[in-house]
């Protein structure tokens, strides 16, 4: 399943985009719906790239089907992203701890200025998930993408409060 998610950002593009690369950032966002808390596993700098990764849980509602074929207790993976500041984009991979052989995901980001008369960023995501799973795999990819959506969403107002003090 491909998608695409936007946000809109107050402070500027390489503000916003520093801020995702430093770990407090990730501590704040803790209370964010559908994933749980993220949990910083390394961070690493080379030739001007910042490697992150980060674990991930799945926490949000499946259905009875769904949870006759995958254990939502393992539905977790760690996110290992590219930042180029210079660029402002990022690439990252969805790395499963369980379900290797059912689960992969990836894809990029960008921030952006804002369109003309607007203030601050707009960071743009595009990937792709695929699930390997008998009848449910569509319902799977839907929420997971659903979770990437809302927890996005939610995510603006934690880093522009994080970012401005």
């Amino acid at each position: 399943m491909r998608f695409e998610l936007v946000q809109r950002f107050s402070a500027p593009p390489d503000e916003v985009a520093r801020a995702f690369t430093d770990p407090a950032l990730y501590d704040a966002l803790a209370e964010l719906p559908k994933l749980g808390a993220p949990e910083m596993l390394d961070r690493s700098t080379a030739g001007g790239i910042i490697r992150l990764r980060v674990r991930y849980r799945f926490t949000g509602d499946l259905s009875s089907a769904v949870k006759a074929v995958i254990d939502p207790a393992k539905l977790t993976w760690v996110d290992v992203s590219e930042h180029d500041l210079a660029r402002r984009t990022v690439t990252f991979t969805m790395v499963p701890d369980h379900y290797a052989d059912r689960f992969r995901a990836g894809g990029a980001y960008r921030f952006e200025v804002a369109p003309a008369g607007a203030n601050g960023t707009i960071r743009t995501t595009t990937g792709e998930i695929k699930v390997k799973a008998l009848v449910v795999a569509g319902t799977v990819e839907r929420a997971i993408v659903s979770g990437l959506r809302e927890h996005q969403g939610a995510e603006v107002a934690i880093v522009d409060r994080w970012l401005s003090g």
